[in-house]
């Protein structure tokens, strides 16, 4: 039996509570901060709001972009 496999087995037998808490703290894990990219999401989104507030791009609402992909 895997290592994986074993730890699936005992996490079966968990309580739902003990099963979230567990699952929280997987996806916690794999969710690791990244300062360079952090950084580059900084610029573009301060970059796109001086575009919006220059006139230089324009702005839709919700209904407008999620329609646009539901084609």
């Amino acid at each position: 039996m895997t290592k994986k496999d074993k730890l699936l087995k005992e996490a079966l037998v968990l309580s739902i509570q003990e099963k979230s808490d567990l699952i929280e703290e997987l996806i916690k894990s794999l969710d690791k901060p990244d300062p360079e990219i952090d950084e580059l999401w900084k610029k573009e989104s301060e970059s796109r709001i001086d575009a919006y507030e220059e006139g230089k791009i324009s702005s839709v609402s919700v209904h407008e972009a999620v329609s646009k992909y539901k084609k």
